[in-house]
């Protein structure tokens, strides 16, 4: 999702505070906790009701435009409240099953996946691999420079 946070260069990324607030929210929501938005304010606020559209009470129908729902923090019923669910390429509450068969791998992309309709340019996926090739090499150089630290030790043991 772009609006998690906006990338500076292949190597950078920056987060403002409506976005910082937002990430922050989601993990409120999950709790059960009420969102707040000292950081971020309205811009925050909006994404957030855009993302985790109002979930309605399920004791109680819909009312005029917004949504009748229950505040957990309050125990009392208010309009246009949100909570939490798993949202393709954004995130998702896996559970300790589903985390054991991926061999507990804790790599969000994993659980998380991609959003539906998502569309990856060509630019979005040269620039990946270019940075996905760039860490290979990185991780290719460490590979060779471990195995012959290897090779040395195991030298010296059988010289010894």
């Amino acid at each position: 999702m772009a609006y998690v946070y906006r990338q500076i260069d292949r190597a950078h990324r920056d987060w403002a505070d409506a976005q910082i607030g937002f990430i922050a929210n989601i993990v409120r929501l999950y709790r059960g906790e009420a969102p707040d938005y000292t950081l971020g304010g309205e811009d925050a606020k909006a994404k957030l009701c855009d993302v985790f559209s109002p979930h309605p009470h399920p004791s109680l129908p819909p009312e005029g435009e917004g949504t009748i729902a229950l505040s957990p923090s309050r125990g009392e019923l208010e309009r246009g409240w949100v909570s939490y669910r798993d949202i393709p390429g954004l995130c998702k509450a896996a559970t300790l099953a589903e985390i054991e068969a991926q061999g507990w791998s804790l790599n969000a992309g994993r659980y998380v996946g991609v959003a539906q309709g998502e569309a990856v340019s060509d630019e979005d996926f040269k620039e990946k691999l270019e940075t996905l090739n760039e860490e290979l090499e990185v991780l290719n150089a460490q590979a060779r420079e471990l195995e012959q630290a290897i090779a040395q030790n195991v030298a010296e043991i059988l010289e010894a």
